[in-house]
């Protein structure tokens, strides 16, 4: 038994969304326009569009018309990737923005993640991570001063696992992850151009080496309505 004529019409929209046809934030056709298009009642062409709102691919904006829904980042917290590899693979061209680039004496608490003697130095980097134009990710990275001596603000301006991987030549084995909701600081809302009354995803994580040595401890902050954490569970 073939589908209804409403869901039919649903997965051809689809198809048009996902063809590039009609582009994330853009106003798909009237209901008239779509009702000729498709050779179909504008109740039928209601129904096709309310299957598309409900599955979150369309949205509708009272008094303007019905949009093709902005999606949000999918981060798969089970897959090492960078900022920039995960944009890449959304064929997205990410920025970084350095905010702060300085040598410093770590705080107690980055100073134990990583390991560090009493007297040694990390570079503190934060960097206000863009998409198109509009800012994702606020991140404070500390890296030690002994593993990175070359370590440079212009580096910085590209991707950090590049460098640690192609430039200084070591293979990154896994990252320890922790995500909790909180609300931004002043300076933080700014950065990711959010209220502060509105909850944000900030990341905790520390990275290691093949060999088990701690190489970074990061601070991400996340734009809650335009990222998500994903991950697989399955029974033993």
């Amino acid at each position: 038994m073939s589908a209804p004529l409403y869901r039919r019409i649903a997965q051809q929209i689809k198809d048009e969304i996902e063809r590039g046809n009609w582009k994330e934030g853009e106003a798909i056709p009237t209901e008239n326009h779509l009702s000729e298009q498709y050779n179909a009642s504008r109740v039928t062409i209601r129904q096709a569009i309310k299957v598309l709102v409900e599955d979150g691919l369309l949205e509708k904006i009272q008094g303007s018309g019905t949009y093709v829904k902005e999606q949000k980042i999918e981060h798969n917290i089970f897959e090492l990737l960078s900022f920039t590899e995960e944009m890449r693979k959304l064929n997205k061209e990410p920025v970084n923005h350095i905010l702060d680039f300085r040598l410093i004496a770590p705080p107690d608490h980055v100073r134990r993640r990583l390991k560090l003697a009493p007297d040694e130095k990390v570079f503190y980097v934060r960097r206000q991570r863009l998409v198109d134009g509009v800012p994702y990710v606020l991140e404070d990275t500390y890296l030690p001063v002994a593993l990175f001596p070359n370590l440079s603000y212009s580096i910085m301006t590209g991707s950090k696992y590049d460098y640690i991987e192609k430039e200084v030549g070591m293979k990154i084995k896994d990252s320890f992850q922790e995500v909790i909701p909180v609300l931004p600081s002043k300076e933080i809302a700014e950065a990711l151009n959010v209220d502060e009354s509105l909850p944000i995803l900030k990341m905790e994580s520390y990275s290691v080496f093949v060999d088990g040595t701690i190489f970074e401890y990061s601070e991400n902050h996340f734009k809650s309505d335009e990222y998500k954490f994903t991950l697989k569970a399955s029974r033993p």
